[in-house]
Parts: C-alpha cells; structure tokens; sequence
C-alpha cells in the first residue's frame, strides 16, 4: 500500500465529463489498495471570472475580501468531485483549506504555506474514505482566508504530501510530462522520464509552465517525489527526484524560452562605487525585478554603460523610474528593447563537462543569430535575442546538443 496525492488542474476539471474522468483515474488508485488524497485547482476559467468581480473594487484596500472571494472557485470544485466519486461508489469528504488546517503567513493573494495539520487528514485516510482538499488556500492566524497566488494548487499539493509523508505525488496536467523543449515550437523535443529537483526549478523559473515554482522548491526541500502526466490517459509521466550521478553524465536536459523579455541600457554612468545600488534600490522598492545585468566600460575608463532585463509589463515603469533618478544616477539618456527573447539551455552535466557555452554560441553563430545578453549559472546559460528568431535558435541547440528524437 502506497500513499499518493493526487493534484488536477483546472483543465482536468473544467467540466463534469473532465471531473468524472479524473475520479476514475483517483478510483483506479485507490482500487490498487492505496491510500489516495486528492487536491484540486478551481474549473479552468472560473478563478478569472472571480478576480474580475472583485477587480471592480480597489484590491490594495479589500485583499481580505479578495482573497475570500477568489478562493471560492475550489469550493466547487472539490465539492463535484466528492458527488462525482460518491456515484461510483467511493465515499470522499471535501475540505477547504481552514478545515485542514492549512496555515499560511498574513500576506493576502501570495501567501506562504507555514504548516499544515495532517490529523484531519490521515484520519480520513485510515477509514479508507478520500479526502478531497481545496488547492490555493489556506488561513492565517487570524482565521482570515488567504490565498498562495496563482498556481498556488500545486504547491498545496507538494506541502500536503510532505506533512503525511506521501510516497508521491502525481501532478495531473493537460501535457503528459516534462519535454526536453516545448514541443509546439521543436517538433522532436521529447518527453524526459526523469528530471532532478534543481534543473526543474530552472526550467519552471525559465518559462516553462509545466509546474509552479515555488511547488518545485517545496518538493526540493521536502524531498517529495513528483510525477507530471496527462489527466486525458493517466499514462506514466515525468519524475522530479533528487539528481544522481547518471543524471550528470547527460550534458543539456532541456531548452526553456520566454518571450516577456525587455531590457534597459543607461548609457554613459560615471563608474563609481554605489552606482549598482542607485540603479536596483528604487526598481526593488517598486516590486521591479531584475533578471540579467551587463556593465560594459567606455573607452576613457570613467564612464560604463549599464544594461539589465525586465519583463515587458514592467517596462514603462521602470523607465519612469530611471528618468525620476537620472540626477541622482548620472545616466546620459536611456535606450530600451522590448522585442527580445530569452533562450537558456538547461543541465546538470555543465557541473562536469567544459565548452558547453562555445557549443551553444558556436551553433547560434551558424544561424547568423546575434546574442545580446549572457547570463550563466552553475547548470544554465542563458541568452537574450530577437524574438522573430527564437524558433530557429531552439531548433538549432536542441539538435546540437543531441536531443531531438529517433
């Protein structure tokens, strides 16, 4: 007997027909002897409509009462899908977050998991009923709803499977695991069996949408195996672990993209020391992150010229900005690009193996690709291009670093 926790996202519940599929994938389960939680996002689309009813008040001044009002797209959902195994003849008990309990910090819309009571839960367990558990929620120490910020249920997930020591927990998706590239841009991308903590947090971080990242993080630190699959077959997916030394011996996993890419370059900064400081402190008070960062120096040695990326939304307001603290940061004039991509190539191997980053570069180059920006972490080399050009950039690495399919 194993205990799984089983997590469907809104498209795998979107409909009733969707609902009764998924029961028959938690039926299948627990027909196998084991015990099953089950937690659910909202039906897909219901949480927009929510946000948008309560985006006709002003939010900053009524997050309580937002997060109570979107919170109530799981409601109904898991409440379905406890009718809907009751009709095959399993007996499941829904609970939202606060009847767990599942605690989380005081900050409405982003809240952080604290801890969760698992007594409710593996007593529901032992009497071979199913609990069916609200994703995205919690309470805080004020009895007040909160909730984890969008992509909250896996997360929920993730921290439920730790708190009763789950042997794994399946994340059921409308994709049928981890590919090496998005397979609607490579046509030979391929669906990896496995894939370690780390280089998923990466790929998660990177653009890819197959898990939430702080789900990702939560399952790292727990130590919580997660499987990716289709909720349309249930087939075997994708298995997030913690690396080993094969997984070393493969030199790239997989490509990630985003296009939410612009940069900023400040031209002529005189170079003195605290000017980094004077450039990031304001973009950090204004909730602006900064993703990759490039000083270059002039050729009388005194000025540089300071470049960095932020996602397109944040763009205009980051300008303002800037041009509020010219005075203060010494900037000529500002030059920005908000038609950029963002490519990184993503492995474990790069720990051991050199001449990773000529390969890549050596590849774009074939394909009179230009690189704007380089970033590098110890598993990950990142790059900035013009976006008209990112389908042809990740074909080219995934064939050079030997990923397409047979």
């Amino acid at each position: 007997m194993q205990r799984i926790v089983q997590k469907f996202g809104g498209t795998s519940v979107r409909s009733i027909n969707k609902i009764k599929e998924a029961c028959d994938l938690i039926k299948k389960e627990f027909n196998n002897g084991n015990q099953v939680v089950v937690v659910s996002s909202a039906m897909a689309g219901e949480t927009n409509k929510l946000v948008n009813l309560a985006e006709n008040f002003d939010v900053s001044l009524n997050k309580r009462e937002y997060d109570m009002i979107v919170s109530t797209g799981e409601q109904v959902s898991i409440a379905l899908i406890s009718m809907a195994l009751k009709d095959i003849g399993i007996t499941a008990r829904p609970l939202l977050g606060w009847q767990v309990p599942i605690i989380g910090s005081n900050d409405y819309t982003k809240a952080k998991i604290n801890k969760i009571d698992s007594k409710l839960i593996l007593k529901i367990i032992n009497t071979k009923e199913i609990p069916i558990i609200a994703g995205f929620q919690g309470v805080n120490e004020n009895n007040n709803i909160v909730t984890l910020g969008r992509g909250g249920s896996d997360t929920s997930a993730v921290a439920i499977a730790a708190a009763i020591s789950a042997d794994r927990c399946d994340i059921y998706t409308d994709v049928d695991g981890v590919y090496t590239c998005d397979p609607r841009m490579v046509t030979k991308a391929k669906k990896l069996e496995r894939i370690s903590y780390e280089e998923m947090l990466e790929f998660a971080s990177l653009g890819a949408k197959v898990l939430q990242t702080r789900s990702v993080e939560m399952a790292m630190r727990h130590n919580v195996i997660v499987q990716v699959l289709s909720s349309q077959t249930g087939a075997r997916g994708t298995f997030l672990t913690k690396e080993d030394k094969k997984m070393e011996n493969e030199l790239i996993r997989g490509i990630a993209y985003t296009k939410d890419e612009a940069n900023i370059t400040l031209i002529n900064i005189l170079d003195k020391p605290g000017v980094a400081a004077k450039i990031f402190t304001p973009l950090s008070k204004n909730n602006i992150n900064v993703d990759m960062i490039v000083q270059t120096g002039s050729e009388n040695g005194k000025n540089i010229n300071f470049t960095y990326t932020v996602t397109r939304k944040d763009l205009k307001p980051a300008i303002l900005i800037m041009e509020r603290n010219k005075k203060n940061i010494e900037f000529e004039r500002i030059i920005t690009n908000n038609s950029l991509a963002k490519v990184s190539i993503i492995g474990l191997g790069m720990r051991t193996h050199t001449g990773v980053a000529d390969k890549m570069f050596s590849a774009l180059a074939s394909e009179n690709i230009n690189i704007h920006v380089i970033s590098t972490s110890e598993i990950k080399i990142s790059v900035l291009i013009n976006e008209e050009l990112i389908k042809k950039a990740l074909k080219i690495l995934h064939t050079t670093f030997g990923l397409d399919s047979d």
